[in-house]
């Protein structure tokens, strides 16, 4: 082989080398790339689901929320009317799989500011604030108070 041949392999093996090279950098670089364009859809996904969970849960609470007042016009027909109390045993099971339930407020029940709201306290002699009526009962949506029950305090 001639002297001239074998430079001029030499440099055609030499520009392979570099063009491979190349490629190798050039490869790493779009996987580096397509990895992380993978995270910011992992992540936008991940954040479409969390804000599609809140966009349910508060269009769930603005219509629990606007079906109180029927809720309580239903509690006051069962509570006048002895032939609807069976409707309690279904509005409660309604209630508890909405993730309602009642707060616990009856004559003689302890005053809770966290779960009672009181709109007139009676003068009496006492130590403890207790119910003496209720006026609108309260509800806890999963947990949280949703509206506190309105009630008439005294001491005893």
């Amino acid at each position: 082989m001639k002297r001239e041949d074998k430079q001029i392999l030499e440099e055609t093996v030499e520009e392979s080398v570099d063009a491979v090279d190349a490629l190798r950098v050039e490869i790493e670089t779009l996987t580096q790339d397509l990895q992380r364009t993978r995270a910011d859809f992992e992540n936008y996904r991940k954040q479409v689901d969390i804000q599609k969970k809140q966009l349910a849960e508060m269009v769930e609470f603005a219509t629990i929320e606007k079906a109180l007042p029927l809720m309580d016009t239903i509690e006051l027909a069962i509570l006048h009317n002895e032939a609807l109390a069976p409707l309690e045993k279904t509005l409660d099971k309604t209630l508890s799989d909405l993730g309602l339930t009642r707060i616990e407020a009856s004559a003689g029940t302890k005053f809770d500011p966290n779960y009672h709201e009181a709109t007139q306290m009676d003068d009496a002699d006492g130590e403890e604030e207790v119910i003496s009526e209720v006026l609108r009962g309260g509800y806890l949506y999963h947990g949280e108070v949703l509206r506190p029950a309105m009630v008439t305090v005294t001491k005893q």
